[in-house]
């Protein structure tokens, strides 16, 4: 059903305000706010992940924000069945969605869909997992980085899961993941839906900021959010919840394995890494108008734009 409402999306790296831009055009327009964020879909993962706070929930409801438990492995599959219901609902409220975000591969999985894959083999996993016991996931990383270094580059060499996963595509259907990748760049299949990129064009003001704002973090507690979620005993550094930018560092601070300025270090690091990454997406959207936060009218053109748009939609 999603393919079939159009919606608008806005995107961009993290910290370029998408958020604070997307309430104020719900506020202005018949607009209802889908979240298109990885991490904001856990619960317990309130400041580190930028969601808005309580307050701001209850009076303009952002979907998909708050489903799953930190315990849960949410999927790009999963991501799609839930949109699908959220962009129904909030058509049948007499409004349009508003896709807000910067988990890129979301986005990309929304408009183009995903490559045929593999379902997991617990037998291919077993045999990975015996190799692993033998001689390391580093040593199998490297392994890895021959048969396929696209999907090496990107993962961690003691990251168990993507390792596990990458080679476990590889033997099941003898081709690299990275060419499974490829297949989900496709092209936009949504010609309807209006692209709009939110990125500061000063990309030494975005580091800062950056910097700024993690800082921010701390002192509104994220290291005891993390801290609680440490306590919970049932969580670990391998679930996708807490391999978040800012919560994996952090857990090594909990953990003992790193000090709180190691910790913020590499959290600035990985944000301003994560931003880079997210702008390379959002060079390869197809017909994405971009806007500078950082502009004094930039709110205004975006808002312009979207009720173009939206008067456009009422005459399908």
């Amino acid at each position: 059903m999603s393919r079939e409402i159009p919606a608008i999306l806005l995107m961009g790296p993290t910290g370029s305000g998408k958020t604070d831009f997307a309430i104020r055009l719900a506020e202005r327009w018949p607009l209802g706010i889908i979240s298109v964020d990885s991490a904001m879909v856990y619960r317990g993962l309130d400041i580190g992940s930028a969601k808005p706070d309580p307050t701001t929930l209850a009076r303009i409801r952002h979907r998909l924000v708050d489903i799953a438990d930190p315990a849960e492995r949410y999927s790009v599959g999963r991501f799609l069945q839930d949109i699908a219901v959220a962009m129904a609902e909030v058509r049948a409220e007499g409004r349009f969605p508003l896709l807000v975000g910067g988990t890129m591969l979301y986005f990309r999985a929304l408009q183009s869909g995903l490559a045929a894959m593999p379902e997991a083999d617990p037998g291919v996993r077993a045999r990975i997992d015996a190799r692993a016991a033998e001689i390391g996931w580093p040593a199998l990383h490297a392994e890895l980085s021959i048969v396929d270094p696209a999907a090496a580059a990107s993962i961690r060499p003691l990251d168990r899961q993507r390792i596990q996963r990458a080679l476990e595509v590889m033997e099941l259907t003898g081709r690299p993941l990275s060419a499974h990748w490829g297949e989900d760049l496709r092209g936009s299949t949504r010609p309807r839906d209006l692209r709009l990129v939110l990125a500061p064009g000063d990309r030494a003001w975005l580091g800062a900021h950056l910097e700024r704002r993690f800082d921010a973090m701390l002192e509104a507690g994220f290291l005891a959010e993390v801290e609680g979620l440490y306590a919970r005993g049932d969580l670990g550094a391998e679930l996708p919840a807490i391999r978040a930018v800012g919560y994996r560092q952090l857990w090594e601070v909990v953990a003992g394995h790193a000090s709180l300025a190691e910790g913020r270090g590499r959290a600035v690091i990985a944000s301003r890494q994560l931003a880079r990454r997210q702008l390379t997406w959002c060079r390869r959207e197809p017909g994405a108008a971009w806007f500078d936060p950082l502009e004094e009218n930039s709110f205004d053109q975006i808002s312009q734009r979207a009720g173009e748009w939206l008067m456009l939609q009422g005459n399908k």
